[in-house]
């Protein structure tokens, strides 16, 4: 089984990382036997599987009853938590005890969005012998800060902004540091910074690793496909096929067939 440390050495020996987001055990199942390196249970569940415009709508609830439910599919891969929106900002008690519900879920670390105003609580997460990674660029939870879903790190000042402040999580005691949506070139000036590993989505590929929502990866929703995000498979329309031909199966009374119900009932059928 793979382990925090893992990522250190990963980041030494050069190796790229995978991280792929999912949300429940079926899927979960599925990855624990793939060669992805790591899980992450995203506070996007709150946009993929509930259906909210936002991850601000995602709750420690939340958060926790999906962890516990791609631990219990996933059983032998390193699991990462997001701690939701707000739930670190209300006072150092609420949001260990936010970090307390997902380690005792099943996550191995938590990931936490932004620099400012974190340092102090990413040492005391640290400290308290949870693995934190970082998350800096665009953090979907300041989506109405930025006015939507944007590219940060475009000039050279927030360039310069970004490394420091990824500097600064580093030194506060993360292990790792996603980047979100910033320009190629500021995410190898990051990476290149820091000791600890990077982990790419919509950044280029001079990072660390990479990382893919699941659902995106697989092409679950046909009307949702960002620009970053390959898509590796189209199973919204091999699922809709799918159930298309069940229905047209169970309506020609050609499911069930025989041998896929008792034997009893096909006698008393005839």
């Amino acid at each position: 089984m793979k382990n925090i440390p893992d990522f250190h050495k990963w980041k030494a020996d050069g190796k790229p990382i995978t991280m792929v987001t999912c949300y429940d055990a079926a899927t979960a199942k599925i990855l624990n036997a793939t060669k992805v390196d790591t899980i992450l249970v995203g506070d996007s569940c709150a946009m993929v599987v509930h259906g909210f415009d936002s991850t601000v709508h995602a709750t420690v609830e939340m958060l926790a009853t999906h962890t516990a439910a791609v631990r219990r599919g996933a059983p032998d891969k390193v699991i990462v938590a997001d701690l939701p929106f707000l739930s670190n900002r209300k006072g150092i008690d609420v949001a260990m005890d936010a970090v307390d519900q997902l380690m005792k879920a099943g996550a191995n670390a938590v990931k936490l969005e932004r620099r400012k105003g974190n340092i102090q609580l990413v040492e005391h997460i640290v400290d308290s012998g949870v693995p934190v990674m970082g998350h800096l660029g665009l953090t979907p939870q300041s989506v109405n800060e930025f006015g939507g879903f944007k590219m940060q790190g475009k000039s050279d000042a927030a360039a310069r902004v970004l490394v420091e402040d990824a500097q600064m999580l580093e030194q506060a005691g993360c292990f790792s540091v996603v980047l979100e949506c910033i320009p190629a070139d500021v995410a190898s000036k990051v990476t290149a910074a820091l000791h600890i590993p990077t982990i790419g989505i919509g950044c280029g590929p001079s990072v660390s690793g990479q990382v893919l929502v699941i659902n995106d990866l697989l092409g679950m929703d046909a009307d949702f496909q960002p620009r970053f995000a390959r898509k590796y498979d189209n199973l919204s329309e091999r699922i809709a096929a799918a159930v298309n031909q069940y229905c047209a199966d169970a309506q020609r009374l050609e499911f069930p067939a025989a041998g896929e119900y008792s034997a009893s009932l096909a006698k008393s059928a005839r």
